[in-house]
This record gives structure tokens, C-alpha cells and sequence, in this order.
């Protein structure tokens, strides 16, 4: 049975390694975030560097999630003082799911705020698409289909909650979504 692939990707007002208490607080709500979501119903697995807090996002092991991508408009710094960026990749059952995890609880609360922590790009923040069960998708994968959902809207193989796709490439619906959900702003 395919699984849903969803990768994010968000740029920062700072960079990560800022100590300034808006940064904390990102980092904190993070903290608490990622064990909620890991115990959601339809959660299958997320990218975790093997080798954490030995650099930057570019120079960790991410296993069979592959090598650590951006999309080509992100213009910041890849260094530990000047990286400014927030991507996550991981593995859902299905959409209702996955939406479930990320528009409720703390998840909401943080989407709340993302203005804070997050610049207005006008660019999608994220992308979903479903891979064959046991194919891990890679960061390549996600930045891909991030960049074609900006260039060409939602189309089978990369779409939003909002505008999405069964497996077999149909047009479907997750009930009681907003058209409000997932627009760029």
C-alpha cells in the first residue's frame, strides 16, 4: 500500500544558531512538537540525522533519507552561524492522518505563530506526494516536488492538502479541510 510522502521546508527571519528568546522559543516548541507527532495515529517515520549536532544540515548522515537538498531559491548561509532554514521529511498512511497531526495541538499552535520565526516567501511551505511502500523518500525527492508545486501547481506527483491526489493519481478530498489551509502567504 503506498504511503504519503511530506516534506516542509520554511526559511527563517535568523539564523539557527541566533540566541535570541524568539529563536528559543522556535527551537522549544520544536522540542515538544516532534515526540507528539511521532506518537500520531499514521505516522510511519520521519528523517533523523544519524550523527546529530555535528554540523549543519548539509553535513549530517541522513541514512536512506539521502543527502540534505534545499530549493534552489534559498539564499541564505549553510554554515553553523548563518544557516536559517527549517525542513522536515517524513512518512504518513494517508492524508486525513497526516492533516490531523499537523492542523491540530501543538503542531496548530506553532503554525500560529510562524510568522514570527518564519519570512513570508510566497512559495509553498510544503509539498506531499505518495511513494510505493518500503521506498524511503530522499531530500531531493521533496525539494523536487516543492519547486514543481511553485512553478505548476498541484498535479499527482506533488500537491497540497487543499488541492490532492489518491495513490492512483485521482483528484480527492480530505473532509472538512479549509480552502484557507495551505494557501501562500
Amino acid at each position: 500500500m503506498p504511503h504519503l510522502a511530506l516534506y516542509t521546508f520554511g526559511v527563517l527571519k535568523s539564523p539557527l544558531a541566533d540566541p535570541t528568546p524568539l529563536r528559543r522559543e522556535l527551537h522549544d516548541s520544536g522540542a515538544a512538537i516532534y515526540p507528539k507527532i511521532s506518537q500520531h495515529p499514521g505516522y510511519l517515520a520521519r528523517a533523523e540525522a544519524a550523527d546529530r549536532n555535528r554540523g549543519t544540515h548539509f553535513d549530517l548522515d541522513w541514512g536512506a533519507w539521502g543527502e540534505f537538498a534545499v530549493p534552489t531559491w534559498y539564499d541564505k548561509g549553510r554554515t553553523v552561524e548563518t544557516i536559517a532554514l527549517d525542513a522536515t521529511l517524513s512518512l504518513w498512511t494517508d492524508l486525513r492522518p497526516a492533516f490531523d497531526a499537523i492542523y491540530t495541538g501543538l503542531h496548530r499552535a506553532a503554525l500560529n505563530r510562524r510568522y514570527d520565526w518564519f519570512e513570508r516567501t510566497g512559495r509553498p511551505s510544503y509539498v506531499l506526494w505518495w511513494v510505493s511502500d518500503g521506498v524511503i523518500p530522499t531530500w531531493q525527492d521533496g525539494v523536487s516536488r516543492l519547486e514543481y508545486l511553485h512553478d505548476h501547481g498541484s498535479a499527482p506527483d506533488a500537491f497540497t492538502f487543499h488541492h490532492s491526489f489518491a495513490p492512483d493519481g485521482t483528484p480527492t478530498r480530505v473532509k472538512d479541510i479549509g480552502s484557507k489551509s495551505d494557501q501562500v502567504r
